[in-house]
């Protein structure tokens, strides 16, 4: 099914399921172990590692007795405080302005006490958490993104379900890339149109990253990493724009059915291109007023259309 046809059905009819994100980096920041699952972890250069957690979440839920805690490095060497390692007393491990040679597999090995209340006979726990710590570098240049959707109402559950449907698709179509949407946004205006009155529209933003998980492996020694993922994330960005030019086709060449309440904004999609830090504008659809009497649906598929 293509990325337009999964869009429109979702905008004819929105159900009240939506999407999870799974994640072990909690709101503090911390990243927690994965018994038997090695979880990666992408540092920039020069920056510091979220902090790791010598310890799974269910774990540190609970109450522990007697825990302690041995992080082991890349070089299979026994880990301790330094100017560049902190190890707190509770096994959290943070490296401090992280380089390239410290890219490699980090192992906390994690004991505790299990004590029965009524012999105080004591059990000792044993378990060991990996982490894949990757050093990555900022691309040359990445890609600003905006675009507009028009909507019912600017209150209900509808609109942020569109906002997660429309990432996720954009996640799909440069999966393969090793890019993904970061920094989503949207907010809700009143738009006065000419001839046609106000209508609410979520103004979405978000940008294009090369490092999704998994990207290192785009990599190779022959490659210059930073060649990979610039040209990756101009392939991102002409799917993306692809994607929109087909649904402002859409909007545009089937007159004969009715657009539902939320639909693409014809001309509304928008680039900047990011280079260093600054922001440059590349490229820029202005919006124009776009609310014919009579255009299509974006899909076909008439099971999916019903009344709120």
């Amino acid at each position: 099914m293509r990325a337009w046809v999964l869009l429109s059905a979702v905008l004819w009819y929105l159900t009240g399921v939506g999407w999870q994100r799974n994640s072990e980096r909690t709101e503090k920041g911390f990243i927690y172990g994965k018994p038997g699952h090695p979880v990666k972890v992408y540092v920039k250069l020069h920056h510091n590692s979220p902090v790791l957690v010598c310890m799974d979440f269910k774990r540190a839920e609970k109450e522990t007795v007697d825990p302690t805690y041995l992080w082991v490095g890349p070089n299979e060497k026994q880990l301790s405080g330094s100017n560049r390692i902190n190890i707190t007393n509770t096994g959290k491990l943070t490296v401090k302005d992280f380089l390239e040679p410290l890219s490699g597999l980090y192992t906390c090995s994690f004991s505790y006490k299990t004590i029965k209340a009524e012999t105080q006979e004591e059990k000792i726990v044993k378990q060991r958490y990996d982490f894949m710590i990757f050093a990555y570098r900022e691309p040359d240049y990445s890609y600003q993104m905006a675009v507009r959707f028009t909507t019912k109402s600017c209150v209900g559950k509808y609109n942020d379900l569109l906002f997660r449907v429309l990432k996720k698709i954009l996640d799909n179509l440069i999966f393969d890339l090793s890019c993904h949407i970061i920094e989503p946004s949207y907010k809700c205006h009143f738009v006065k149109v000419p001839k046609h009155g106000l209508i609410h529209e979520l103004f979405i933003a978000f940008q294009v990253n090369p490092f999704a998980p998994g990207w290192k492996g785009t990599c190779n020694e022959s490659t210059d990493c930073e060649d990979t993922t610039n040209h990756n994330i101009l392939q991102a960005r002409n799917r993306i724009e692809e994607f929109f030019r087909s649904q402002a086709y859409i909007f545009n060449h089937d007159l004969n059915k009715t657009l539902p309440a939320m639909h693409f904004v014809d001309h509304s999609f928008q680039i900047w291109f990011v280079v260093l830090g600054l922001l440059v504008l590349m490229l820029m659809l202005h919006v124009r007023p776009a609310f014919p009497s009579k255009s299509t649906e974006l899909n076909h598929a008439s099971k999916f259309q019903h009344e709120d």
